[in-house]
């Protein structure tokens, strides 16, 4: 396992802090930061035209004022797009962020970030890490880097890629399956990020006791979270950072 040198906070933001402004966005990234975290959460895809953007969806319905799938936009169609006022009028005239902005503005702020590589079905793992790869590499610090993937596929190539270079590779899993080691020493994980309403207990103290950080996504409630600190776990990465934060304040107080 890579020894990366990160110090992780016991919250991400997820989304940027996406219970305060439009997910994924530079408005969510800053929200975040003025909210006092010091790390995001966000996805990356490719655009038809291959430029990476910070998007979630297989396409612009839920988050944006248009419609039709991210694999048919080019950049300029996809700048057109309003992706703020859908969450508030505050927020009206948002773009789409590129990678190239959102690492603008990570390193401005000097944030950390956990870049989660998007496989959505039928989109080309090898080819969206090839282009994310080197522009993460050459902007971000390895100590503020965290990669993460549901698809191993798009993790082995990272590895690969990144060759002798430190790069923290997280597996992100739902339910976490039996072989869930086999698959983090593959790709030498750094992290595991499982659904936190899913995860039982055993797993999460063979995780921690295997050396691996675990990042649980995405709990909301923190009382009902509270338990997986015992566990062994070391972060939530949530929608709702403020919250947490005085929950743990508080908590930490008496």
């Amino acid at each position: 396992m890579t020894h990366t040198g990160i110090l992780l906070p016991a919250l991400v933001a997820h989304r940027g802090y996406s219970a305060a402004a439009p997910e994924n966005t530079l408005a969510a990234v800053r929200a975040a930061f003025e909210a006092g975290a010091t790390w995001v959460e966000l996805d990356v895809q490719l655009l038809g035209d291959a430029t990476p953007v910070i998007w979630h969806d297989a396409d612009v319905a839920r988050c944006s004022d248009g419609r039709g799938e991210l694999k048919s936009l080019d950049l300029e169609s996809a700048k057109r797009l309003d992706v703020g006022a859908w969450f508030g009028d505050e927020f009206a005239g948002e773009r789409m962020a590129t990678l190239d902005e959102m690492l603008t503005l990570l390193d401005e702020l000097r944030m950390g970030v956990n870049l989660e590589i998007k496989v959505n079905k039928g989109r080309d793992a090898i080819a969206l890490v090839d282009t994310v790869l080197p522009l993460l590499m050459e902007k971000m610090p390895a100590d503020r880097l965290i990669v993460s993937s549901f698809d191993l596929e798009a993790l082995r190539r990272c590895r690969e890629f990144a060759g002798s270079q430190t790069l923290a590779l997280g597996v992100l899993f739902g339910a976490v399956p039996g072989q869930w080691q086999a698959m983090c020493e593959g790709v030498d994980a750094y992290s595991v990020h499982p659904d936190w309403a899913r995860l039982k207990r055993p797993q999460a103290e063979a995780m921690v006791a295997a050396g691996y950080q675990v990042l649980c996504y995405t709990p909301n409630d923190p009382a009902a979270f509270e338990p997986r600190w015992h566990w062994g776990v070391n972060c939530a990465i949530t929608d709702e950072p403020v919250a947490f934060k005085r929950f743990l304040d508080h908590r930490d107080r008496a």
